[in-house]
């Protein structure tokens, strides 16, 4: 298949400008073309992946992909999917944002050879631009009633816009024709709500350019899960890319936990495997899905594209081993990323600890008696390791790397002891 086939079969391709022109400058073709984002954060989260993967896909075929970082239009706010004006943040706190998004589209795309991607920040074409230019140079070739059209504006109407965000779209704009005119850019992509300001900026290029150029855009559809929630979302929040946000561990979980409904789809989405790898994995969905080979594959191809070989191999162990019961393979800052979310009491260093004191000053049970209950009818594991006598005392052994100890009661209510 060629790039165009590919993508259709994945389900990538929403909206295209110019179906016909777009596959014969891809025919013809090694072009420029650029997918944007907005710093908002300081971290993108995996609802920002498909278009950037998309971007990716093109630069596979060998055209040179440009990344575009929004310091400009982060300081203004897209309105795009919003019911309500944005929070305005200052511009320090926009920069440190542009510095973590960076870093992470570093670690997607090749930099290096004939076709290495570029990176671009708005902030530097649009940051030291006045008033008057702005106005003259662009807001006249942009008609009101045009963007009054636009269903990111339209739909803000009665609950109100700020000329800010009404001027967003110019924006965005200005970026397609500063990439078209200066780095021979001749396609934007971007997710299905991004159709608006990619046709804008077109209608820019097609005002201020020399007669005759052409450009075009490409939309992705919105991911969407099976059972109609929203996908990217865990009842912790959105999953970041950031290992401090979510961990490697907790990264792999969500794509691991995804469901049988939605793993194909997820797996011709997010991951470069092969159009027969992926039928395999299909099949193995519906005559095995037990044995969960496409959630498994699925979780490794993600982990180790955003987060590399080593922390998917940990998050593997963790995995490996909370399934077993093994705790004591894990090492503390694996301890620490597999029971973030699990309630923790901390003990100061030094202290010897009677199993039964320790579950009720731990608020692991409600009282001595309960305490001792558990005990001798083997309901307490210390470190993955039963333990049934009531005077069983916690010391230096039971702590891993010094710093954690795992206590679980039943089969699955966990509690992590930090000194």
């Amino acid at each position: 298949m060629d790039l165009l086939q590919d993508l259709q079969w994945r389900g990538i391709v929403y909206q295209q400008t110019d179906e016909e022109g777009i596959k014969e400058v891809l025919d013809k073709e090694k072009i420029s073309l650029y997918c944007g984002v907005d710093p908002t954060a300081d971290s993108m989260h995996i609802g920002h992946l498909l278009p950037f993967l998309t971007l990716r896909r093109f630069q596979q075929a060998g055209h040179r992909p440009i990344v575009l970082v929004g310091g400009a239009t982060g300081l203004i706010g897209d309105p795009s999917g919003k019911s309500e004006e944005r929070k305005l943040q200052t511009l320090e706190q926009v920069q440190v944002n542009v510095e973590g998004i960076k870093g992470q589209l570093n670690r997607l795309f090749k930099f290096e050879g004939e076709n290495g991607a570029v990176m671009v920040n708005n902030y530097d074409w649009a940051g030291s631009m006045d008033i008057v230019t702005f106005l003259r140079d662009f807001g006249k070739h942009v008609g009101v009633n045009y963007m009054l059209a636009k269903d990111t504006i339209s739909s803000r109407l009665e609950t109100g816009i700020s000329f800010t965000e009404f001027t967003y779209t110019i924006l965005q704009a200005m970026d397609f024709y500063y990439l078209h005119k200066n780095h021979e850019c001749r396609m934007q992509i971007g997710g299905s709500d991004q159709w608006g300001n990619i046709t804008t900026g077109l209608e820019l290029i097609r005002k201020m350019s020399p007669e005759g150029s052409k450009a075009f855009g490409l939309t992705i559809p919105l991911v969407t899960k099976a059972d109609g929630t929203k996908f990217g979302k865990t009842e912790g929040g959105a999953v970041w890319l950031d290992s401090e946000k979510t961990s490697p561990y907790e990264f792999y979980q969500f794509w691991i936990n995804t469901s049988d409904a939605d793993v194909v789809k997820y797996l011709k989405f997010f991951t470069f495997l092969s159009k027969e790898e992926i039928e395999e994995l299909e099949k193995a969905v519906q005559e095995e899905p037990h044995l969960r080979k496409a959630q498994k594959a699925l979780g490794e191809e993600m982990t180790r594209l955003i987060h590399g070989e080593d922390a998917l191999q940990q998050a593997i162990r963790i995995s490996s081993a909370l399934f077993s019961g093994d705790i004591q393979s894990l090492t503390g800052s694996e301890i620490k990323q597999g029971f973030k979310d699990v309630p923790s009491f901390t003990y100061e260093q030094g202290s010897s600890l009677n199993i039964v004191e320790l579950l009720v000053n731990a608020g692991i049970v409600q009282s001595k008696r309960q305490a001792r209950e558990d005990v001798t009818n083997g309901a307490i594991s210390v470190n993955g390791i039963r333990v049934s006598e009531l005077e069983y005392t916690l010391d230096d052994k039971d702590r891993i790397d010094g710093e954690f100890t795992v206590i679980r009661r039943g089969k699955k209510k966990y509690f992590l002891i930090k000194y």
